[in-house]
């Protein structure tokens, strides 16, 4: 079979709430996985595919074997794999390139394929607002404050990190009212003023969206796949929102 279709999807979350959930919600990844890899000839994952991610130089964190069983299995094959940084983990390395050959990203791109220009990112920190995020990005994104979470014991370090991700998601609003109050919406208007692309993919927001921009771009967002299963497939230079149902 031809290898032509490009997926994206982000926003896994595992790790929360629970080890049970998370479980349950890795083997349905594993099945869509399972259910492309037959067409598929690279998968972007747009981050906060886990729910907290550090490498230590010498300890890798607990969980998540099938997920990363099954990308070693799909980068073997050759399949290109391309993991983006979100604001859960963004303490992302070269551990995941050298053992499984993924590639990490940790600014936004533009993807070039099938005749489109894809400008791709988690979304967090990108537009106008959210000052008091973008001031605690600088900080933890530190040579310090990597150095010091580092010497921490890993029981302790990994506790106050789960801590701190369940104190704001609960201050996360994952709702959508009106596209012109939106910041990712409103970046993207601007962002094609600049530098005019023909799709927008972002994560984050947890919602799934298309959005039309104006007569060439359109927005998309991934949603998650704790509440939606949603991901997007570029397809002969055309990019859709679809479905699992599992």
């Amino acid at each position: 079979m031809n290898k032509e279709i490009i997926y994206f999807a982000s926003d896994f979350h595992l790790g929360m709430p629970n080890i049970k959930e998370s479980h349950k919600r890795e083997k349905i990844i594993i099945n869509w996985l399972n259910k492309i890899e037959t067409n598929a000839k690279a998968i972007y994952l747009v981050g906060d595919i886990f729910d907290f991610w550090f490498e230590y130089k010498k300890v890798v964190p607990k969980g998540f074997v099938r997920l990363l069983g099954k990308l070693a299995t799909l980068s073997d094959n050759g399949i290109e794999i391309h993991l983006f940084v979100g604001n859960h983990d963004l303490w992302m390395h070269d551990y995941l390139t050298k053992e499984i050959g993924i590639k990490i990203h940790h600014k936004t791109t533009i993807l070039k394929e099938q005749g489109k220009k894809i400008f791709i990112g988690h979304g967090d920190g990108l537009g106008e607002g959210d000052y008091f995020y973008k001031f605690l990005r600088k900080i933890f994104t530190s040579k310090i404050c990597k150095w010091v979470f580092a010497r921490l014991h890993p029981n302790l370090a990994i506790s106050i990190a789960h801590a701190w991700s369940n104190s704001s998601r609960k201050n996360y609003q994952n709702t959508f009212t009106d596209k012109e109050e939106d910041i990712l919406f409103n970046y993207c208007k601007k962002q094609q003023k600049i530098n005019p692309v023909d799709y927008y993919i972002f994560g984050h927001r947890h919602i799934p969206l298309e959005l039309k921009i104006n007569d060439q771009a359109k927005y998309i967002n991934l949603g998650d796949w704790i509440t939606h299963n949603t991901y997007a497939i570029l397809k002969k230079g055309v990019l859709k929102l679809e479905k699992y149902n599992k």
